[in-house]
């Protein structure tokens, strides 16, 4: 089969399209042929390095976490698919690998594909509908009348957090260019504040969750705009100590994430919110409810551009550069 792989750590480095062995299957996994993969940031993030220290994959990599595709051959313990079947999902963390034409992934890091989504929609959803799940329903329990501030609406997590939000009845703050403010308010976004113009800290006051997804200076402003109690929970780091026993991190490691973030989490002290690190976890359970609510109307994919296969290396540019609205995704197929 061929995918493209990564043969050294670098900004900017480009894939190399190779052809490998067909993935092996283990007893609990599924192979799917792979029709369409989304990109997301964290594709390029590893290929720059950042994540060596804790994610040290041995090179060369084939990158790709999102999927969609058909079931070619199961594991002897699978019960859940069966060859043939539509899928979708975002493999485990030590085992992406979807930039390629076929993929071996664990049984419950899958669920069936949304009957209403073609390929290539379903492939723009697992991550950062999964981030937008455990962001604001498992770690943040966002609930009716609340009011929550997310960050970058027009963006991939962004654009599926807003729909998430309104669907559990919170009012939804976020920031957007004037060119994307119409996008947002049809997501469900009813305050919008022109980052190229405004000051959100300015604008937001008494909110009980953030969503954070940028730099470190819009960070500590966001601690800022919480309520007493509220809670601010951050895709874009710095990790912290909770995050360190959740991976199971090495003393030294524990010790530098516990650095990174301790000016942050002193802060939030002072101002009597609190501060959590999230790093998506795969989940076929969750994505199993997230299809029920794509197939009820609720969340609608939200895909800015569609690459073929061979441009691979020109998708990940184009994500890195910022520019996209939604999610971009590669039709391998």
């Amino acid at each position: 089969m061929r995918a493209f792989t990564l043969h050294r750590y670098g900004a900017g480095v480009p894939l190399q399209l190779v052809d490998l062995a067909t993935p092996q299957v283990g007893a609990h996994d599924v192979l799917v042929e792979v029709h369409a993969a989304g990109v997301n940031l964290l594709d390029s993030k590893l290929r720059a390095g950042e994540f060596k220290l804790l994610l040290p994959y041995p090179l060369p990599l084939t990158l790709g976490h999102d999927l969609a595709g058909l079931v070619v051959a199961v594991g002897a313990e699978v019960r859940r698919f069966a060859p043939g079947d539509a899928v979708y999902g975002r493999a485990r963390d030590h085992r992406i690998g979807s930039f390629a034409e076929q993929i071996s992934v664990h049984e419950d890091d899958l669920a069936l594909k949304p009957v209403n989504l073609s390929m290539v929609e379903a492939a723009s959803l697992p991550l950062v509908a999964l981030t937008a799940w455990q962001a604001l329903v498992e770690r943040g329990r966002l609930s009716r009348g609340q009011r929550v501030f997310i960050q970058a609406g027009a963006g991939g997590v962004g654009s599926i957090a807003i729909q998430l939000a309104k669907h559990l009845g919170a009012s939804v703050a976020t920031t957007a260019s004037a060119a994307g403010a119409s996008m947002v308010q049809g997501l469900g976004a009813g305050l919008i504040v022109d980052y190229q113009r405004e000051d959100f800290e300015a604008r937001l006051h008494g909110y009980d969750l953030v969503l954070h997804s940028q730099d470190d200076k819009t960070l500590q402003k966001s601690l800022r705009v919480l309520r007493p109690g509220g809670q601010l929970v951050s895709i874009s780091g710095p990790p912290d100590p909770a995050f360190a026993h959740e991976i199971g991190a090495s003393w030294l490691l524990r010790l530098i994430l516990s650095l990174l973030s301790w000016a942050t989490r002193r802060r939030a002290r002072g101002l009597g919110v609190l501060f959590s690190f999230l790093f998506m976890k795969a989940s076929g359970d969750q994505l199993r409810q997230i299809t029920a609510l794509v197939e009820a109307g609720v969340i609608r994919p939200v895909v800015d551009r569609v690459f073929p296969f061979a441009e691979t290396n020109a998708a990940l540019s184009y994500v890195e550069a910022g520019r996209a609205k939604g999610k971009v995704v590669i039709q391998v197929r």
